[in-house]
């Protein structure tokens, strides 16, 4: 008994992967023991794997016994040293493993290992709860990845995982794989009333993504939320690809609807993936020479061309040839987008 004690004390302090590793080995060992014991019945190697399976776990259907003394004896020191004891010390590893790993991933303490994701950056519950709503309508197979000081995150999703530190930390962007994200958001800090406390604090970890987008020389598109509209200068020098202002949206978007009635209808569904026509990227075609060319057979495919992605003037300047590579932005359903993009890729490949 006193061996037995020393046996499993050791191997509960074991980790997962030896104790997995002793396991293997234990019922490898067993099933050609028992094959060399019993040849006649055990005639293949599978009967005895079968056999120690079932025994180790003590369920033992009865379709093969040991029928020998050796055989018996053998069984019994099988069960009584090694199938109740070390199984049982196996099976708690595992839940052991399972608990804890489940345990650091609602704490942030994980690293993400996933690609194409979208990373946000310290929002509020009310906004990660919109953005997951939008984003899980249109990508329906991307995973997003928050990064927040937080202990636990608000809201639970199996597509959604998380990272707990400073996001102005390189340690803990790399933890949410930044470099394969594909785009970075920035929100403001709500908890934060003075706007420039707020948007320096932004400012630093957007300064954090472009410091590791030259130091990996990678191109990771990054938006952020600013409240002040006189601090985007700043954020320009840190080459980040948008910027949405937070308050000053929202007070012109309340100024279109008192001038236009009925505007804010418009601004909801163009915001909104959710609700009807929406925007959508799309690729110039090599045959649209000019912003007339494209508007005109967009047009007659359902879809209305809105903007080359710098300002909203095509129309103005419907004679001007499309740059190469330009990426167009329309207003259409998600059926009518789908085929234009199929009708741009034939296009290509042709």
């Amino acid at each position: 008994m006193w061996i037995l004690h020393q046996i499993y004390s050791k191997m509960s302090k074991l980790s997962l992967t030896h104790a997995g590793i002793l396991a293997i080995l234990l019922v490898i060992v067993s099933s050609v023991t028992m094959r060399i014991l019993e040849p006649e019945t055990f005639p293949r190697l599978i009967d005895a794997l079968w056999w120690t399976m079932t025994t180790l776990v003590t369920v033992g259907y009865g379709d093969f016994f040991p029928v020998t003394d050796a055989g018996r004896i053998f069984t019994m020191l099988l069960i009584y040293t090694f199938g109740i004891g070390a199984m049982g010390i196996i099976i708690g590893k595992i839940f052991e493993s399972l608990s804890k790993y489940r345990k650091l991933k609602e704490e942030g303490k994980m690293s993400y290992t996933g690609k194409g994701h979208y990373i946000l950056i310290s929002p509020s519950k009310e906004k990660l709860e919109k953005v997951m709503g939008e984003i899980y309508t249109s990508e329906r197979s991307r995973d997003i990845v928050v990064v927040d000081h937080a202990d636990k995150l608000p809201l639970e999703d199996d597509r959604l995982h998380f990272v707990s530190g400073n996001p102005a930390e390189e340690e803990v962007l790399m933890k949410a794989n930044i470099l394969e994200a594909k785009s970075v958001a920035i929100f403001s800090d709500d908890r934060n009333d003075h706007a420039e406390y707020s948007d320096g604090k932004t400012l630093l970890t957007a300064s954090r993504v472009e410091h590791l987008s030259k130091k990996y020389d990678r191109n990771i598109y990054t938006i952020v939320e600013v409240k002040k509209d006189n601090h985007i200068a700043l954020f320009e020098h840190a080459k980040v690809d948008e910027f949405i202002l937070s308050n000053d949206s929202v007070s012109r978007l309340i100024a279109q609807a008192a001038i236009n009635h009925g505007s804010s209808r418009l601004f909801k569904q163009m915001l909104s993936n959710t609700d009807g026509e929406n925007i959508y990227e799309i690729s110039a075609k090599p045959e649209w020479k000019t912003y007339k060319d494209a508007a005109m057979e967009l047009f007659d495919k359902g879809a209305t061309l809105l903007s080359d992605g710098s300002s909203l003037d095509v129309a103005r300047r419907h004679k001007e040839n499309i740059p190469e590579g330009s990426k167009l932005f329309i207003i259409c359903d998600d059926e009518t987008y789908r085929k234009i993009v199929r009708y741009t890729r034939k296009a290509y490949s042709l």
